[in-house]
């Protein structure tokens, strides 16, 4: 029986299950994927050689270059996908259990945000230790779909 994993966007809208094994595990840095995800780069794991299907609803695509098309919730905005001449790659957080694939090479490191190798040295604490700062965060009810169908 082949490899399944689901997943979806952050208000459910759209949802995914692959079925097979999942490709090469990446982060890429380059400046397109830095503004795709408004982030300091965008973690990705092929699917070319898995089965994607789109389970509830399919993303919403813009045309981010003359080859690649990124996919999108049109109702939350959460990025999916990355869809090139060579296959689809899919966000790992957008999957229901992301810590499962680890990512194995980052790309695009001509882009890469210097501060990017350091964040691992900056002060932690967890959502609730910031409550003196964020009081607010005590009454916060997550309105988000749950890591699974």
């Amino acid at each position: 029986m082949p490899a399944v994993k689901t997943g979806g966007c952050q208000c459910g809208a759209v949802r995914f299950r692959v079925e097979g094994e999942l490709g090469h595990a990446s982060i890429c840095h380059c400046r397109m994927c830095q503004k795709a995800y408004g982030n300091f780069f965008a973690p990705l794991v092929s699917v070319r050689e898995a089965t994607l299907i789109w389970t509830k609803a399919e993303p919403a695509r813009f045309q981010s270059s003359n080859l690649v098309q990124r996919g999108f919730c049109a109702k939350c905005g959460t990025p999916l996908t990355y869809e090139a001449p060579d296959g689809v790659a899919v966000s790992i957080a957008a999957f229901d259990e992301p810590a499962t694939i680890v990512p194995e090479i980052q790309f695009g490191v001509e882009a890469k945000l210097a501060y990017v190798d350091d964040l691992h040295s900056l002060p932690t604490r967890t959502t609730l230790e910031d409550i003196d700062a964020a009081p607010f965060l005590n009454d916060l009810i997550n309105y988000q779909h749950p890591d699974h169908d």
